[in-house]
Parts: C-alpha cells; structure tokens; sequence
C-alpha cells in the first residue's frame, strides 16, 4: 500500500522558512522571531566588567525610524557605527515602558554587505513610550 501525500510529509523534516524582512516601523512591543536590515547609527557602552559582561545601547535603523538595540558581551564587538547588520530571530523587550530590540540565544547577528539607505533618524521607537493596561474580560 502506497503512503499518503501527507504521511510522506509527516516523516520528512520540514523545510526552512525564508526569512520575512520587516522594516523597524513595523517593530510592535511584546514581538519575537523578527528578521530586519539596520545600519548601526551610534553605541554607547553602559554595562562592562571585564571582558565577560558587556553590555552597549545601540541606535539602530533604516529608512523608516530607529530603535535601541540592547547589545551583550561578543554582540558589542559587532555593532560598530556605520555597520549593516542582519538580525535574525529578534525580539522586542520592553524597558521601562519603551521597546528595546534585542537578540538573545535563539537569535544572531550577521555583518553584510553596507546597505544603500539612508537611516531616518527622526522616528526613533524606542522615545515612544507604552503603558502596560489591563483588559477585563
């Protein structure tokens, strides 16, 4: 007996997914598994004890806003300003009421090739700031 369509598909191991790119204008609060192209426009150490615990805010963007990007330890060392960077995976954490893009074990960041847009510095995401509201139901 010949097995289904469907039962040859249950024991193949499924396909990648391409990626889908979204813009940083499109960056909702509380989102994860977010893949964007963003130049690095400026970073700023805050956080460093010795070579293990590194931690840099970094303004990052392309042509439709900005956003802070929380960079730790070997992170850092890739989020120089001027740099495109790929980040895979991410995801959005609220920081006293403002959104933080951030990349934790499940994500990475990739250098590429320059990106040819110029980043809009006038819409940064991170200044808008969210209030946690309780629906009842």
């Amino acid at each position: 007996m010949a097995a289904t369509n469907s039962q040859a598909q249950g024991s193949a191991k499924p396909g990648l997914r391409k990626p889908v790119f979204i813009k940083v204008d499109d960056l909702k609060p509380e989102t994860g598994g977010l893949t964007v192209v963003v130049k690095v426009v400026s970073s700023e150490m805050v956080v460093q004890k010795g070579r293990n615990v590194r931690i840099a805010e970094c303004l990052v963007g392309d042509q439709t806003g900005t956003i802070l990007f929380t960079a730790r330890n070997d992170q850092v060392d890739l989020m120089k300003p001027g740099t495109t960077v790929i980040i895979r995976n991410g995801k959005i954490d609220m920081f006293k009421g403002s959104m933080r893009l951030v990349v934790d074990k499940w994500g990475r960041i990739e250098v590429t090739d320059p990106a040819t847009f110029e980043v809009k510095e006038d819409n940064n995401l991170s200044t808008v700031e969210y209030e946690l509201v309780k629906i009842d139901e």
